[in-house]
């Protein structure tokens, strides 16, 4: 069998929504509406592949810099998006003429970031085999925490103390409608402890916000009516994933953060199976902060990774 490439394009939208939503590998990252709200800061060179009948096998998000194709450099992982019909073979086949598209446009490497098996609905590491096939380099694997909540889990006992003396100080947790709400308190928190600033703004936020109200929840706790402590959870299927955790010093006195944390997973615990920390890496997973991670194994957290691969087009 043979495949036809062909780059996206704007009227390509609906369709590749469509396809989106059947992938064995979904996240409501990969929606066009998600991956263009900071279109101006990267050239999308998204594809779309279909078959001898014209129908679509699977989707590669992606954009280009110089002569390197990413998938994606605007999202936190991204690979082939597929179909649950889709074989092994057809993926091998896929990545050959996917190496020979690009050659046609002087691309001399792709950078693959591989979708974590915890956002797969259904086995989906044909990709995997592909880019072993193709002698791909493993460069760089980050370390994420998760939660396995239906299975149960187990807080450390200076967790639960920490937990617990939040509610004697009287802080209250509770989801709010605005994610800028917060920002203010993130920007502080990245700001003095990171040295960095959160990778959307207030406007960006909200706009994702309302464009994915099911996906995209923001929760605070509430210190003398002030927020001193908050998350923003980006979720998906069965992930619920904390994609910013912050708590000001007010906070970090009375544990806010150890409370806030419980509420979410408790709350999300109605209708998810993994709560995911995030990574605790720095320098391309050559650093990691044994702090953060020991924290998160505290709620009861183990590891999965996060994997990026290079291969060479000759």
């Amino acid at each position: 069998m043979s495949f036809q490439i062909t780059k996206y394009l704007n009227a390509d939208k609906s369709v590749w929504d469509e396809f989106l939503l059947n992938c064995k590998n979904y996240h409501f990252m990969f929606h066009r509406d998600f991956m263009e709200y900071h279109a101006d800061r990267f050239e999308d060179f998204s594809l779309i592949i279909r078959d001898e009948k014209g129908k679509i096998v699977t989707l590669l998000p992606g954009n280009i810099s110089g002569d390197v194709f990413y998938s994606h450099q605007g999202l936190t992982f991204g690979g082939f998006l597929m179909d649950k019909n889709i074989h092994a073979v057809d993926i091998l086949k896929i990545f050959d003429e996917l190496k020979s598209f690009l050659k046609l446009y002087n691309i001399k490497k792709i950078i693959y970031k591989c979708i974590p098996s915890i956002y797969h609905q259904y086995p989906a590491q044909e990709d995997l085999y592909a880019l072993f096939r193709n002698d791909a380099q493993l460069y760089r694997r980050d370390i994420s925490s998760s939660i396995l909540i239906s299975s149960g889990f187990k807080y450390s006992k200076g967790r639960k103390w920490g937990v617990n003396k939040a509610k004697k100080e009287g802080v209250v947790c509770k989801e709010i409608d605005k994610p800028s709400e917060v920002w203010a308190l993130i920007r502080e928190v990245l700001a003095a402890h990171h040295d960095t600033e959160p990778v959307h703004n207030e406007s960006e936020i909200d706009y994702l916000k309302e464009k994915f109200p099911k996906n995209i929840k923001a929760f605070a706790a509430f210190f003398n009516e002030k927020i001193v402590s908050a998350s923003i959870t980006f979720e998906t299927t069965d992930v619920v994933h904390a994609q910013y955790l912050a708590c000001n010093s007010v906070g970090r006195d009375i544990c806010a953060l150890d409370m806030l944390i419980d509420f979410i997973i408790l709350e999300t615990a109605k209708y998810a199976k993994i709560f995911d920390f995030g990574i605790s890496n720095e320098q391309d997973g050559k650093y990691l902060n044994n702090g953060l991670i020991s924290q998160k194994e505290s709620f009861g957290a183990r590891a999965i990774v996060h994997d990026f691969y290079s291969v060479d087009i000759l």
